[in-house]
């Protein structure tokens, strides 16, 4: 969710984000001290058929209103809270809707029974719902956090990503909060939409446990808030880079909702507490997240630039010269992770890291022997750059067949032993197809002691022989019996 769309200038950043956090904070403070009580929250509940459905051995109605009767429970005893709940009357009713709870309403047993009392049945008309909490705003000029919690998408004529849209250009102020309960994937695309749109956040929950979380966080993430007190801007190379920005709360280990730069600022408020805030840049890059530690006071107001300068270094492989496929990977010199890896199939590949000193690995494919892996140490990238780097593998090829000596051609097995390491480097079988038998070898330069066990009909057969096989050169050694 975007909370503003601010364009900074990078030379003046800092001042401009100080300011601007500053005034906005002045005017959500000077706003709720100004209000003797929280503005109201009105939930819309779902009271379709499916809330009948199984959860961890409970009935979605049975969790979510046990889950709801606790969130409410644990609000300010003077919170107004209202309740509008939908198909819990008709089974096929669009429009079986109705507020249960007024606005005005401070008692939380008042919603908590009317919940309980509920009997789930018919469909789900998420935007009519919405239609209706947002009428009754407009008629008592009022504002409010709307917070709607469903188990189901859209089954009505409605588009409430549409209509939120609308209500907010006229001028209706509320912050419209979406939890979506045992959703399935692909389901939550319009859901998201409207929660963007009612400037609040969607969130995606399977059990009691994370229903409750969400329910205690949008609770506390109310229109009276601060729309935003931390905002951070990403860089790569001297450009903005869009990026995800994730706080976690350190006491806690609870993960806030974060926001996207988007190649711009990303705004978010936070709680006063000490926070891990991890920043991964998107787009396809290969730099890794970068994670920053900040604390978080009452009033306070916080911006951080991040800059993820890396370079790139580009790979390519040869065998004999040509174009040749293999695995590469990048190394770090201090820990020995992995950082980046690629497959070049023949052509040029880059990789993109933060700038520095790296070990890299080839390993050739299609090719066997003792000079399969070529390392290469202290292969630097430079930030803003690319850096090139090649390697050329070797090899000859040898062809081994077994036929009879009527032409007959043999099952059997080969296997190529290095000489002077005696390591089984190639094994495979001729099979009695021309395509296999004689079958190719593709080997690095050097003397092998070759085994071949027949197989079949002519099984009990076994020879061993010395090849030589030499760079760029083919070498073939056909057996008869």
């Amino acid at each position: 969710m975007e909370v503003l769309n601010i364009t900074v200038r990078k030379n003046n950043l800092n001042m401009m984000n100080n300011l601007i956090l500053s005034f906005l904070l002045l005017c959500s403070v000077s706003s709720i001290n100004a209000q003797q009580q929280s503005s109201p929250i009105l939930f819309i509940y779902d009271a379709s058929g499916s809330m009948w459905g199984p959860l961890a051995g409970k009935t979605k109605k049975e969790i979510a209103s046990n889950v709801l009767a606790s969130t409410v429970g644990n609000l300010p005893e003077n919170q107004k809270v209202g309740l509008i709940v939908y198909g819990h009357r008709q089974k096929d009713d669009c429009d079986d809707i109705e507020y249960k709870v007024d606005l005005s309403n401070s008692s939380k047993s008042n919603l908590t029974d009317a919940v309980k009392s509920l009997t789930p049945t018919g469909r789900t008309p998420l935007a009519r719902s919405a239609a209706m909490a947002i009428k009754s705003l407009r008629e008592n000029n009022t504002k409010a956090t709307i917070i709607l919690i469903t188990d189901g998408i859209e089954s009505c004529d409605g588009n409430i990503c549409e209509l939120v849209t609308s209500a907010k250009a006229s001028g209706i102020d509320f912050k419209l909060h979406v939890v979506g309960f045992g959703l399935k994937e692909g389901e939550t695309q319009q859901l998201e939409c409207a929660a963007s749109a009612g400037g609040g956040h969607y969130y995606d929950v399977a059990d009691a446990e994370a229903l409750g979380d969400a329910l205690m966080e949008v609770t506390t993430q109310t229109v009276d808030k601060p729309d935003v007190n931390f905002s951070v801007y990403a860089v790569k190379n001297g450009k903005p880079v869009d990026a995800w920005v994730k706080p976690i709360d350190v006491a806690t280990k609870k993960v806030h909702l974060g926001a996207r730069t988007y190649r711009d600022t990303a705004w978010m408020y936070l709680p006063p507490g000490k926070y891990n805030v991890d920043i991964k840049p998107l787009e396809g890059s290969d730099i890794p997240a970068t994670t920053i530690s900040i604390e978080m006071k009452e009033g306070s107001a916080k911006h951080q630039d991040i800059s993820f300068d890396g370079g790139t270094l580009e790979v390519t492989t040869t065998n004999n010269g040509e174009p040749w496929d293999a695995v590469v990977k990048m190394y770090d010199k201090n820990t020995g992770k992995v950082v980046a890896n690629t497959r070049t199939y023949g052509v040029a590949k880059q990789m993109e890291v933060p700038a520095g000193s790296y070990k890299v690995n080839y390993q050739a494919l299609a090719l066997e022997g003792i000079e399969i892996n070529a390392e290469i140490d202290n292969v630097q990238v430079s930030a803003g750059k690319v850096n090139s780097i090649s390697h050329d593998f070797k090899s000859g090829i040898a062809m081994i067949g077994v036929k009879t000596t009527s032409g007959e051609l043999i099952d059997a097995t080969v296997n190529f032993h290095e000489r002077t390491t005696g390591k089984n480097v190639a094994g495979s079988r001729t099979y009695t197809s021309e395509k296999n038998n004689p079958r190719k070898f593709v080997l690095n330069p050097g003397t092998y002691d070759v085994k071949v066990v027949t197989l079949g009909a002519h099984k009990g057969k076994n020879e061993t022989f010395t090849i030589v096989v030499k760079e760029g050169e083919i070498v073939e050694k056909i057996l008869s019996y």
